[in-house]
């Protein structure tokens, strides 16, 4: 017989040995909000679920299990074999720890293949995200990355994580720029996913002698973040990356690749035209029709958010602790990493 195991019981298992969190509901409700790292082995598609869903409603719930069972019983030899090529212990969960995981770890059961199940399913996981969020003790010193848009702030803080730096990747977390063309080429994020990453990533830190952020605002596309992290950030001191023009240049369009994304970024542009001399406007919206991006990026820079970033400093009463100038991207990565090493800095 299958077991029962909580949130905290499967951190615990995970400390010691691998261990794999399978996802049996619909290939939709896992790309709205999972476990991180889970993998989804549904045990009904969209159309099946709405359709057993229909039945419960609309018949019995008699009615809708035997349905249930009649589409689940054709899938189980792939089932079963998708469990058995997973190594590890591994735990099974739905949206409440109901009829489809109690299902998925019976018939696994039932084959030899020991699964836990999640007690309360993914709704339980949601609350304990909640919680930690809530009491979450964390509040090293903040060095905030600052600098205008382009400066490689999000290139510099992911080699620095890469190399185990403390840094907490907002717009990673998010999958979001963090500005009006911020989502293009990405799926941003929902709340509950990046709540998800975000207790992941500061239990993975621990208690960091200092932690790195970029100077985004409280919103990052399509979430918000918590308070304790907005106060953390704004009790911050900033590091200020200068680099030339053409370098940001350069940098956009390495990141955002607008000539596969024409018709996105036409439509983000039309978002904030209105915000920009009209002239200067219809000479953007021109270059991005005609591929002149490197031109049309160079515009935004100088007529939209550089002088929004400007406005933004001089309402702030933060002071910027020190300015990093250089004259390209790797450059200013190499100055930052000399300023962490500070120890006086550091304190």
């Amino acid at each position: 017989m299958f077991q029962d195991i909580t949130i905290d019981k499967a951190r615990k298992m995970m400390e010691d040995k691998p261990f794999t969190w399978i996802d049996v509901r619909s290939p939709s409700e896992y790309q709205n909000a999972t476990i991180p790292g889970s993998l989804n082995i549904p045990l009904f598609n969209d159309d099946e679920r709405a359709e057993v869903g229909t039945i419960y409603t609309q018949v019995d719930v008699h009615a809708a299990k035997e349905r249930g069972l009649e589409i689940f019983s054709k899938k189980l030899p792939a089932f079963i074999r998708a469990f058995s090529e997973i190594e590890g212990e591994k735990a099974v969960f739905c949206w409440r720890g109901g009829m489809r995981s109690r299902t998925a770890a019976t018939v696994l059961d039932l084959m030899g293949i020991h699964a836990y199940r999640l007690q309360g399913g993914y709704r339980a996981y949601r609350k304990w995200v909640v919680d930690q969020l809530e009491n979450a003790d964390f509040h090293p010193p903040a060095f905030i990355l600052g600098g205008y848009t382009g400066t490689g702030k999000t290139y510099m803080l992911r080699k620095l994580q890469k190399e185990g730096y403390p840094v907490l990747d907002l717009e990673g977390m998010a999958n979001h720029r963090g500005s009006i063309f911020g989502d293009i080429g990405l799926r941003a994020y929902n709340q509950k996913t990046f709540d998800a990453l975000l207790v992941q990533k500061l239990l993975e830190l621990g208690n960091p002698p200092y932690v790195l952020m970029e100077a985004e605002s409280k919103r990052v596309g399509k979430i918000v973040l918590p308070e304790f992290l907005v106060r953390n950030k704004e009790q911050g001191v900033q590091i200020i990356i200068e680099l030339p023009v053409e370098e940001r240049v350069r940098n956009i369009l390495d990141d955002y690749r607008p000539w596969e994304y024409e018709s996105a970024c036409l439509a983000a542009f039309g978002r904030i035209k209105e915000r920009i001399h009209t002239p200067v406007a219809k000479k953007i919206e021109e270059d991005l029709k005609g591929g002149r991006f490197e031109s049309a990026v160079r515009l935004l820079l100088e007529y939209y958010y550089d002088p929004r970033y400007d406005h933004s400093l001089s309402i702030s009463e933060k002071a910027r602790v020190k300015k990093i100038r250089a004259t390209h991207t790797d450059e200013a990565l190499q100055q930052l990493k000399a300023l962490l090493g500070l120890k006086n800095f550091i304190r």
